[in-house]
């Protein structure tokens, strides 16, 4: 009864399916990136972006400047669109800011006449599924229609669309500050005193560290963006100390190398050492953290150095331990994620930080990023799930592959290119492991 009653419903439904947009969630870089290679190939995108304007994530750490130069902030077929609106860009060299980027790139391309009635903002997706099956069903499932359920301040809650991609980053997922990657049990009790991710220190949060005690968690290039703008802070205002608390047994990852071929990345790694070497960041090594305790005004990471029970105490935590995928709205989405990482299967081997973290990765596509349910991508950030190494030119080549891809043009899906800056330095140790920015 069952499958003869679904067959009109996959019928119906695969003769509407190339009417039917490709919804694209999230209006960041590599979002609006895939709504620019749809449209080359004659394919309708709609963005759906949860904040109030494009790169709205980006804008939340927009103080900070990335290590990326412009030539490798930008997709080809944005620029394309841009340009046909008498666009400048900036110096290829030039290394923006993250409201530099929204200003001279995202809000712009996000106004052309192609993109501007296909993006809808202040939308929340809910949940992805297919038109009338959940994840147990079969038949007829690829030609049915997905399902995309959201949360807006319109009167319209469901889309129906041919394929979906999923570009909505990490951002809003940060990791933990313990070690186990568990919520702390007291964390609710010292919320008010935990920042995570890239907080303001010299502009909007300078009242929340000024003339304290500052304890940075974690060991990537968040953390030393946060120490360096916080070492400025402290010859400032007196009082203000830092402590910089990390699981591996040395910070050498974020340290770099003089080799890596991203001068911006080699600078921040030099420019963090240089606190090390001066004493203006007292350093904790190997400090696994268990949990956070309130201790009268302070808070309190209570864990263990080489076996031995260790307390550290600060007036405010900064938690720049990394980011991890959203995933609760997929559950009726057949996904294929590794194990260790939480990337798409095939991906997850060339980015596991426990087997290399190197700034190189090899070329990968709609292949290496397919599910087990035809028509749904992960990209961008939150295709890497919980590895650090991301770069927004590695976003821009998959959701070229997948734009291909939906236009049949299959041989062009896969033949991908795909050369980024290396580091210089490469580490197996997953403990040394952070977001990149």
């Amino acid at each position: 009864m069952t499958t003869t009653d679904s067959a009109p419903i996959a019928a119906v439904a695969g003769h509407r399916e190339t009417s039917l947009p490709v919804v694209i969630i999230g209006a960041g870089p590599v979002g609006l990136a895939a709504a620019a290679q749809l449209l080359e190939r004659g394919i309708e995108p709609l963005v759906l972006e949860q904040g109030d304007h494009a790169g709205a994530a980006i804008s939340e750490w927009g103080h900070i400047r990335l290590f990326s130069p412009w030539r490798h902030v930008t997709d080809a077929a944005s620029v394309r669109l841009l340009e046909a609106q008498g666009w400048t860009p900036q110096h290829p060299d030039a290394l923006p800011t993250g409201h530099e980027l929204v200003k001279h790139y995202l809000a712009p391309l996000a106004a052309t006449p192609q993109l501007e009635s296909r993006i809808r903002y202040g939308v929340t997706v809910e949940n992805v599924s297919r038109d009338g099956m959940d994840r147990t069903r079969t038949a007829g499932r690829e030609s049915t229609p997905f399902l995309v359920r959201i949360d807006s301040t319109g009167d319209e809650d469901e889309i129906r669309a041919r394929a979906v991609i999923d570009a909505s980053g990490t951002f809003s997922t940060p990791n933990p500050v313990t070690t186990s990657g568990l919520a702390a049990r007291h964390g609710a009790e010292v919320a008010d005193r935990l920042t995570h991710g890239l907080p303001d220190v010299l502009g909007r949060d300078r009242a929340q560290f000024a003339g304290r005690r500052v304890a940075v968690v974690g060991a990537g290039h968040s953390a030393a963006n946060t120490l360096i703008a916080l070492r400025r802070l402290a010859e400032q205002e007196p009082g203000t100390s830092i402590t910089w608390a990390i699981r591996s047994a040395n910070p050498h990852r974020v340290f770099g190398s003089d080799d890596d071929q991203l001068p911006g990345r080699a600078s921040l790694g030099a420019a963090t050492r240089e606190l090390i070497d001066d004493g203006a960041v007292s350093l904790i090594d190997q400090f696994l953290i268990d949990d956070v305790e309130p201790r009268d005004d302070a808070v309190a990471l209570v864990g263990r150095r080489d076996g031995t029970s260790t307390v550290v105490e600060a007036d405010v935590v900064v938690v720049a331990t990394g980011f991890r995928p959203h995933l609760d709205g997929l559950r009726e989405i057949r996904l294929r994620l590794d194990d260790v990482v939480e990337a798409p299967e095939k991906l997850a081997p060339l980015i596991d930080p426990n087997e290399h973290s190197c700034g190189s990765v090899p070329p990968h596509g709609v292949d290496e990023l397919s599910h087990p349910e035809k028509g749904f991508w992960l990209a961008g950030m939150k295709s890497y799930g919980r590895a650090p190494t991301f770069l927004l030119l590695t976003g821009y080549e998959q959701v070229r592959s997948i734009a291909d891809e939906l236009a049949g043009r299959h041989d062009e899906a896969r033949r991908i290119e795909l050369v980024l800056p290396e580091t210089g330095v490469c580490s197996t140790d997953l403990a040394t492991a952070a977001s990149c920015c």
